[in-house]
């Protein structure tokens, strides 16, 4: 899996930003080879000096799938509104999405735990 990654600016205006938001998600809902839409306002900072207001998160299947969406119609209306509405505070990145199963982590937690004897 692989990702693009938004982090929104605080610097933003508001008012242009959440009325421009559901035109954006209207594009980007529609990029070819779209798997997965993560949204996470951020709600508190634990450390670090880089505040985004909202981490947003578009999953593909392969890194040529998201290429392609990023150059498809809706790729490039959803990138051009996502700069007016940011007014380009905002910070764009690609990634390996990796991701682990409860079920997994449950196996892991369970093998660790001491044995009483």
């Amino acid at each position: 899996m692989f990702k693009l990654i938004i982090l929104i600016q605080p610097e933003i205006d508001k008012e242009i930003f959440f009325n421009g938001w559901p035109d954006f998600l209207s594009h980007a809902e529609l990029m070819p080879g779209l798997e997965r839409i993560v949204s996470a306002p951020v709600h508190a900072y634990l450390t670090g000096d880089y505040r985004p207001l909202i981490v947003h998160e578009l999953i593909f299947e392969t890194r040529p799938a998201l290429e392609k969406a990023l150059a498809s119609q809706h790729g490039v209306a959803a990138g051009k509104l996502l700069q007016q509405i940011t007014g380009g505070a905002v910070t764009l990145m690609t990634a390996a999405h990796m991701e682990d199963s409860g079920e997994n982590l449950r196996k892991i937690r369970s093998a660790s735990k001491p044995r009483e004897e």
